[in-house]
């Protein structure tokens, strides 16, 4: 509150829409001053360094080319990585960061922008700040400079890096822009909406529904057409993305593209804020009855009624991912014999089994990584509740801070079982579909999908630790949620050593469906994860609240 107060603009002689724009863009550029470098430093680095990495595990253009055939080759991994447009080093690093960096830039720009708007509001330091001569629009252009700043610094990050390890610097230039173009455009939506929300959950939750549908459209339309000119590869920006195709004749017109679509999202936010009041929304929550009713009497009814649209939104999603992906799982068994290079990624990714069964592997691998994702933000929901000052209240009454915990603790664990039920289900279903065995699939597929519970707990577990011992530090959670889903998802493409790999608890586990699996895993990990659990609600009942 102090740096709120220091950065107060003083009164002016004149009003305007954006006066007191400049001190808030400060105020949040110091707020953000270690999330924004940690963000841009490791998503810049990480595809700086690509272009070494492909070269030691594909040092020949012979062993490139033949990486590009089999992968333009087959649909299943076009929908996971998308085509490959160039046989050279640099296009095979677009091919693999152009997506998937355009994803993380997304979800850094989104955080960044609900944090200094919607976030303000609902934690009323925004209306302190207006009571200053600080104009209408001044905080959301302040939070959308802010992310344009870092999206900026993205791109020139990524194109030095590259440029500077060898790689032609129009292409490096072109993938930079990909990357931090798909950031500044997902602003635009998260700045619409908060305005639309009442709650930052909310517009967090919406601007990432917009960004899963967005990779899911581009998946289904890769997977449709080689060429990526598929109508779903070009509704989505994702696939904007990589259609600039660096060092593959770059594309430079899709950079105009982004910002066009980019303007529309900002004017559309800013005709939103100009016609509500500071802490309404265009869609507000509707009145409850005048009495609570008994599921509210405790505190697992309050978790439910605060966890139950998340965990809703998340189990439709997950069984529309696992729909799509395991519609395209049988292509994976169209690969031939020459097709040596993919068979080893996805085996590396899915196990020592058939190419079907690995693909269907990495697939319930890659729904348990992203589980995390939700246990990750139902246990930080205590964090949430409790800097809120939503908490003390709860405690002031016959609620101890066990119950309190617990309730949103239920939600983490089982709703992570809910989530992975939902996908492994909608995976197995759309493969029995697209291979006629609607008998046979669906529960092995299924079994599959809850055997990655044990590894998405063992974080939830971590996450409670980091919780209980060092609230502070929550925001480290989500970096080391990040980390397990970076190694996952890059680390046997690029030959990761195996004590890099056994960092994250999934490497652990059997890869399923296809292969014999054994109890000792499972129980380690529960035991781990149980571990961890128990030392947070220990520290959680041994220190301040708030």
């Amino acid at each position: 509150m102090t740096a709120v107060a220091a950065a107060l603009p003083a009164p002016a002689t004149r009003s305007g829409h954006l006066a007191g724009t400049g001190a808030l863009l400060r105020l949040a550029l110091r707020r953000d001053r270690v999330m924004i470098p940690a963000w841009v430093l490791a998503l810049g680095l990480a595809v700086a360094a690509m272009g070494s990495s492909f070269e030691a595990v594909y040092g020949t253009a012979a062993e490139r080319a033949r990486l590009a055939v089999s992968m333009n080759g087959n649909g299943s991994m076009r929908a996971l990585y998308g085509p490959v447009f160039s046989d050279s080093l640099g296009g095979l690093v677009a091919w693999r960061m152009a997506g998937f960096g355009a994803v993380l830039a997304a979800v850094m720009s989104l955080l960044i922008v609900v944090r200094h708007t919607r976030e303000e509001e609902e934690t009323g330091r925004q209306e302190l700040l207006s009571a200053a001569m600080v104009g209408r629009r001044a905080p959301l252009t302040a939070a959308l400079l802010t992310a344009a700043l870092a999206n900026a610094g993205l791109t020139v990050l990524i194109a030095g890096g590259l440029t500077a390890s060898g790689l032609p610097g129009a292409g490096s230039l072109a993938l930079g822009a990909a990357i931090g173009s798909a950031g500044l455009l997902f602003a635009g939506l998260a700045a619409i909406a908060a305005q639309l929300t009442e709650s930052a959950r909310l517009a967090k939750g919406l601007t990432g529904a917009a960004l899963g549908l967005a990779f899911a459209l581009r998946a289904a339309g890769d997977a449709a057409d080689p060429e990526a000119t598929s109508p779903l590869t070009w509704v989505s920006p994702i696939g904007w993305s990589q259609n600039l195709r660096p060092y593959a004749g770059e594309r430079w017109w899709i950079v105009l593209l982004f910002l066009a679509a980019a303007a529309l999202a900002v004017l559309a936010s800013y005709a939103l804020t100009a016609r509500r009041d500071l802490g309404m929304s265009f869609l507000p929550a509707r009145p409850g009855p005048a009495l609570a009713s008994r599921s509210l009497s405790g505190p697992f009814g309050l978790a439910w009624r605060l966890q139950r649209a998340t965990l809703l939104g998340w189990t439709l999603g997950f069984l529309c991912a696992g729909g799509i992906f395991g519609g395209i799982a049988r292509g994976a068994s169209d690969l031939v014999g020459g097709n040596r290079q993919t068979r080893e990624i996805v085996e590396r990714m899915g196990g020592q089994q058939g190419l079907t069964d690995a693909f269907l592997a990495t697939m319930t691998g890659m729904l348990g990584m992203v589980a995390a994702i939700y246990a990750a933000g139902a246990v930080l929901r205590l964090r949430g509740e409790e800097t809120g000052e939503r908490a003390e209240p709860v405690l002031a009454g016959a609620v101890g801070r066990l119950r309190w915990a617990a309730g949103h603790l239920a939600f983490a664990y089982a709703g992570t079982v809910v989530i992975l039920a939902a996908g492994g289900l909608g995976l197995g279903l759309a493969y029995g579909l697209s291979a006629g065995d609607l008998g046979g699939a669906p529960g092995p597929v299924l079994a599959a999908a809850l055997a990655q519970v044990p590894a998405v707990w063992t974080l939830t577990g971590l996450a409670v630790l980091v919780f209980g011992l060092l609230p502070g530090a929550a925001g480290a959670v989500w970096a080391l949620v990040g980390g397990c889903l970076a190694i996952g998802w890059i680390g046997p493409s690029l030959k990761f050593p195996g004590w890099a790999m056994d960092l994250s608890p999934y490497s652990h586990l059997p890869k399923l469906p296809g292969t014999d699996a054994t109890a000792a895993p499972f129980v380690w990990l529960l035991a781990l994860s149980a571990a961890l659990a128990l030392l947070g609600l220990a520290g959680l009942r041994r220190r301040d609240i708030g």
